[in-house]
């Protein structure tokens, strides 16, 4: 009998009864509703808002998986992410979060780390199934670890940014695969299954297989329709493919389908091309798998396929083994980025998958590099750009207000020139607006001009699309004072800090 690798401890996880699940989702819609009132900023409402796997739920095709190695993907999750091993002394460290409902406290791992390396030897399960994914054994293809096991990715090999935070995604070369068999609550045989993850366009090959989804507990090829996961890369596996990817496919063993027909053939499919894309597969297991994409980042999904099953398909036969990085069968030869990714029972709407997307576009993944988060505090007034109120409503006009360590007071400058509060709200000329007295409100990033800035040597702040400088409105610098765009003069109330 093989043996996984799943040293350390499991760390807690909380239930999440129906209860509390609306409680979570009544306390999201009191966060993100209503207007923001008049006066100064408020303490952070305690609530998070739905994350991922609250909306699968809600939806009626829970988690039965949820990995992360970034943020929490449950509102109420407050247990650790990942475990990494250091190899000055083999220890193991489980990586938590900084807040309950939040993000990796990425310090953790840097801090037990330094001045050795080390690799991420289990992600953990966020859900109550505990579907922990520890390095794979190996299979039917061998990895490079011992006895033919794969290895685990280095812990540091892909730094991020999420909601203004310094992250670690999961970096997988090849020979890296990880895998829990016979999974708690995974769907087998033709029951109804969803799957999501976070992903890069910036490191793929077109090799078999870098996948997250569910396999072969036995990690050999045990015939079609026997797995059901994501591929993601630039594979055209039945030839004849539009583009030369990445794309989003469906691995259902002996193929990795961009359509029933397996080859890709769409003009409007010619590949994916983001820093951060949502990857989505779902699969009724008798008459339909569906394939999707997005910008992580900014907008709405795209359905690349959606309709009948491969010939010979139909019924499904799907086994319970979860992996991520690897083919059924252990196939190790491709390669990706992963960041979070959640595995469920059911057959997600469009509906719930939409609200899934808007969640990550709220995290505001980025390279590093582009800008630390920061206040931007005013030199003439002495007071910081801020939300008032903690409001979330796009459209709020941003004020002075006196200093502190609110997250409506946290700027973070990204490499796309943008202004980002909260992780997914963007510093925004209202209406696109060009002339004097234009308002510097917040509004859901969406990649335009009027939501790029210059942070310029001389202290000013200037719009991208129009050249106008983010002003203090007539010289205040009392609590309150509107901030708006105005033709640059070199007045102090057109300077500001990061600080």
């Amino acid at each position: 009998m093989h043996h996984r690798t799943s040293s350390g401890s499991t760390g807690s996880r909380p239930v999440r009864p129906a209860a509390v699940l609306l409680l979570i989702l009544a306390m999201a819609l009191a966060v993100l509703g209503g207007p923001a009132a008049a006066g100064g900023p408020t303490p952070a409402a305690a609530a998070v808002a739905a994350l991922p796997c609250d909306l699968y739920a809600a939806g009626g095709s829970p988690c039965v998986a949820a990995h992360a190695t970034t943020r929490a993907l449950f509102a109420a999750y407050n247990g650790p992410l990942y475990q990494v091993q250091r190899a000055s002394d083999r220890a193991y460290h489980d990586v938590g979060l900084l807040s309950v409902g939040g993000f990796a406290d990425a310090s953790a791992q840097t801090s037990f780390c330094a001045g050795t390396s080390c690799t991420i030897t289990k992600i953990y399960d966020q859900s109550s199934r505990h579907n922990d994914l520890p390095i794979s054994w190996g299979g039917y293809w061998k990895g490079p670890g011992p006895n033919g096991a794969d290895v685990g990715a280095d812990a540091a090999a892909l730094p991020v940014m999420a909601g203004g935070h310094p992250v670690f995604g999961v970096k997988v070369t090849q020979g890296v695969g990880y895998r829990v068999d016979h999974a708690n609550g995974a769907p087998t045989g033709s029951q109804p299954e969803g799957i999501y993850m976070v992903t890069s366009s910036d490191f793929t090959n077109q090799w078999c297989c870098f996948d997250y989804g569910s396999g072969e507990n036995s990690h050999t090829d045990t015939g079609n329709a026997t797995m059901n996961a994501i591929y993601w890369g630039n594979a055209c596996w039945f030839g004849s493919c539009t583009g030369s990817g990445p794309w989003v496919e469906a691995d259902l063993e002996n193929g990795m389908f961009h359509t029933n027909a397996g080859s890709n053939k769409d003009p409007n499919n010619q590949g994916v091309h983001y820093p951060f894309v949502t990857a989505l597969e779902k699969n009724n297991g008798t008459s339909n798998f569906t394939l999707k994409y997005g910008n992580a980042a900014t907008g709405g999904l795209t359905t690349t396929y959606s309709g009948a099953l491969p010939n010979g398909y139909s019924p499904m036969k799907n086994d319970s083994s979860l992996l991520l990085g690897t083919g059924g069968d252990n196939s190790v030869s491709g390669q990706g980025e992963f960041f979070e990714g959640a595995i469920t029972t059911g057959f997600p709407t469009d509906a719930t998958e939409n609200a899934v997307q808007a969640s990550i576009n709220a995290v505001g993944y980025g390279k590093p590099g582009g800008g630390a988060v920061a206040p931007l505090r005013s030199t003439s007034a002495n007071r910081c750009l801020d939300v008032p109120n903690s409001s979330q409503t796009n459209g709020t006009q941003t004020q002075l207000w006196d200093c502190y360590a609110g997250t409506n007071q946290q700027w973070t400058a990204s490499a796309a020139k943008e202004l980002r509060v909260y992780g997914g709200k963007c510093l925004d000329a209202e209406a696109k607006g060009t002339a004097n007295g234009t308002k510097a409100i917040i509004w859901d990033c969406n990649g335009q001009t009027n939501q790029q800035w210059n942070l310029n040597a001389d202290g000013t702040v200037t719009s991208v699309q129009s050249g106008l400088c983010l002003d203090v409105s007539a010289y205040g610098t009392a609590n309150g004072t509107l901030i708006q765009l105005w033709q640059c003069t070199g007045a102090g109330n057109q300077k500001w800090g990061r600080s």
